[in-house]
């Protein structure tokens, strides 16, 4: 008597595999998508990673953006300019070190007061390390409303704009004299497309310059005298790219004359 065979098993269906596999792909692309459209804000980037690392991590962790922070902290502090420099940050994470322009400037002018000079040396000490390369500075002119009128400066925009430049071409001339390199060779110092400086006049005051009759107040109208010096991984400077093109239709009519 022959014993029946048992029935073969059928193999587990995967089908699934299919509609997992398309899931992904599309999953894929959608990331693909959200990072090509997105701009990355690289201070607040810093301050996430900075935070998760001493959340997840047990060893301290500091972050190259607070290692500067703390370093143009301790300039201020050596220099006793805590009254005449306020360091802080921006609604874009930039941090912002806030100058006096009467301790750093001689009244209506551009040029500097002999204690702002071992002031910025060390700010220039600190910033222009390799280390901080990805960073670039942003320095900002302001002035109050009391109108000015020289042969030098016809108006506050003028002042405030050269008032500005003269931080950046201190640094830039810092820059030039530097002979420094880091362990890996890298040159310190600031390249020109890390800087920008740029004059506001009276147009972004802190506090208003004058009170409801008119009367200016004294005590405000020197807080909107300053210099902002911004320091962030905003680009200052696009390079220009130039399009390119082929010249195809002289190559076709000389082919078509020789043919």
């Amino acid at each position: 008597m022959s014993v029946p065979s048992q029935p073969k098993e059928c193999p587990p269906a995967e089908d699934w595999l299919v509609t997992y596999a398309d899931a992904i792909t599309l999953l894929m692309a959608f990331m693909v998508l959200l990072v090509s459209f997105s701009k990355v804000d690289q201070d607040k980037f810093d301050k996430t990673s900075s935070g998760l690392a001493e959340n997840f991590s047990d060893a301290p962790t500091e972050s190259t953006r607070n290692k500067m922070q703390e370093a143009m902290k301790d300039v201020v502090v050596t220099e006793g300019a805590e009254e005449v420099a306020k360091m802080a940050t921006d609604a874009t994470g930039s941090i912002t070190l806030e100058l006096d322009s009467a301790a750093f400037f001689r009244p209506a002018s551009a040029e500097l007061q002999p204690q702002a000079i071992p002031f910025l040396q060390g700010i220039y000490g600190e910033l222009s390390s390799p280390l901080y390369r990805q960073f670039n500075i942003n320095v900002e002119g302001h002035t109050d409303d009391d109108p000015i009128s020289t042969m030098r400066y016809p108006s506050n925009w003028e002042l405030s704009a050269n008032r500005a430049s003269t931080v950046v071409r201190f640094m830039l001339d810092a820059t030039k004299a530097d002979t420094r390199k880091d362990r890996n060779g890298q040159p310190y110092g600031f390249a020109d497309n890390r800087m920008r400086a740029t004059g506001f006049a009276d147009t972004q005051p802190k506090v208003p310059n004058r009170d409801a009759n008119g009367a200016p107040i004294r005590e405000n109208q020197l807080a909107n005298r300053r210099i902002v010096i911004r320091v962030n991984k905003s680009p200052v400077y696009e390079e220009l790219k130039i399009p390119k093109f082929r010249r195809k239709a002289k190559d076709q009519s000389r082919r078509k004359s020789i043919n």
